[in-house]
This record gives structure tokens, sequence and C-alpha cells, in this order.
């Protein structure tokens, strides 16, 4: 059983680049054994959030990040942490992750799900889900709302100052 989610973040921003900023403040929280399961509709930005996590924790920011929504998953080895990056919105049965790597993903560093509604009961109660939502004023605007266990709001603190 894990711990009751909480709201611990609540923010809007009004373009790529300001989500950009926003996954780089998570990107410098993340530990081993980390999850972080997005969530929003089609086109929400939900690729756009993780490719820009993924270049902060490369420190790399003109890296190829590939979708990896054919591929299902992707590895980014930084220099000290792992990224797994999954795409689940083409799988079948929540097992076949899997067959992707899921427990060395797990274990090995942080890992990013998008589709995480596609894990069923696999779906790790622990993580911290970043819900997308496009601003109906804001073309380009979005609203994030960070949603986890207790356990991450100290984590995100440096994010709210």
């Amino acid at each position: 059983m894990g711990e009751s989610a909480y709201e611990l973040l609540s923010i809007s921003v009004a373009n790529e680049a300001e989500t950009a900023q926003l996954a780089q403040g998570l990107a410098a929280l993340l530990a081993v054994g980390d999850v972080v399961l997005l969530e929003g509709t089609l086109g929400a930005g939900k690729t756009a959030f993780c490719r820009a996590l993924i270049r902060a924790v490369l420190n790399e920011p003109d890296a190829i990040v590939a979708s990896p929504t054919f591929t299902f998953s992707q590895i980014y080895a930084g220099e000290k942490l792992t990224i797994t990056h999954f795409d689940l919105y083409r799988m079948g049965e929540p097992e076949e992750v899997y067959d992707l790597g899921w427990d060395d993903a797990l274990i090995d560093g942080a890992t990013l799900v998008e589709w995480p509604d596609r894990l069923g009961a696999l779906r790790p109660v622990d993580g911290l889900r970043v819900l997308i939502e496009p601003d109906a004023d804001l073309e380009t605007g979005r609203h994030f709302r960070l949603v986890g266990p207790q356990g991450w709001a100290k984590r995100l603190e440096p994010m709210t100052a």
C-alpha cells in the first residue's frame, strides 16, 4: 500500500520555454528509483516536458531526445543519473512493460512514463504525477499540477522558492 496523494505544486506556464524551465527544476531533484508519471491529453506537452527534463539531466541543451512513441522506451545515461523514458500510448496489456525493461528502469535510475494509465495495477503508487492541461485562453500555455505522496513535498520545495 502506498501513501495518500497530495497536490504538491500547481503552476501555469505561458510557452514551451517556461515548460522547459519547470522540467529543468524537476530534473535537478530526481534520484535513482524515482518515477514520474505524465498525464494529459494528446498534444498536452508530455513529450516536450520529458525532452527538456532529459536534456537537463544529460546537461546537453541540444541533445537529440526522440519520442519513444514507436520504440516504447528510450534510455539516456547521464553523468549522475540514468533516465528511462517510456511512452505507453500504443502498449496493449500492462504486463508488456516488462519486455521493455521496466524492472531494470525502476532500479537503475529515474523513470518517466507517458500514458501511465496503461500500466493498470503495475502503476507505482509512490510516483510523482505530473498532470498537464492546455490553457483554454492561451494557445501555448499549459497548467501543471504535481501530485504525489507527502515525501515529495520537501523535495519539491526548491521549485516553489
